[in-house]
């Protein structure tokens, strides 16, 4: 559970972001810049987290890890495609996050409409995708639980 509130805290920082930005003024310079070092800080807790989870509980060659009772049950798409979805576009999460703090602290969003603009759009890409993990990790857990029910 860790991985999903660092996660769910990721997205709440970076509609913060979003918000800041859109509002943008002198007076909020510090605002911005503290939520997108929240984003990334959060971002990357929950990948450091979700990754303990993955190696140590859910791949693991155990027939007892949630991994192997998926495959053994009837939702087995739901390692295939949304794990595996999972596990490859978080990478562009974590990636967004990084470049977030660098273009917030590097430009005066407020002064210029282009940054205030992609800083608008890369924090609500981390929403969207963010959101997305959720969901697959909704789905991945729904896996699980109907292979322990016996498929009902």
């Amino acid at each position: 559970m860790p991985h999903v509130v660092f996660g769910v805290f990721g997205i709440l920082f970076a509609v913060w972001v979003a918000v800041e930005a859109v509002n943008s003024s002198e007076a909020n310079q510090y605002r911005l810049k503290l939520a997108s070092i929240g984003t990334t800080l959060f971002m990357w807790l929950a990948y450091l987290m979700g990754g303990w989870w993955y190696v140590v509980y859910y791949g693991t060659a155990d027939s007892s890890s949630d991994k192997s009772i998926i495959l053994a049950g009837p939702w087995k798409w739901s390692h295939s495609f949304f794990m595996e979805a999972k596990e490859h576009i978080f990478f562009m999460l974590i990636l967004l996050s990084i470049l977030l703090p660098i273009v917030t602290f590097r430009n005066q969003v407020f002064k210029d409409r282009k940054i205030r603009n992609l800083t608008i759009v890369i924090a609500l890409t981390i929403v969207v995708l963010g959101l997305g993990m959720e969901g697959f990790g909704a789905m991945i857990s729904k896996g699980v639980k109907v292979s322990l029910m016996g498929g009902k």
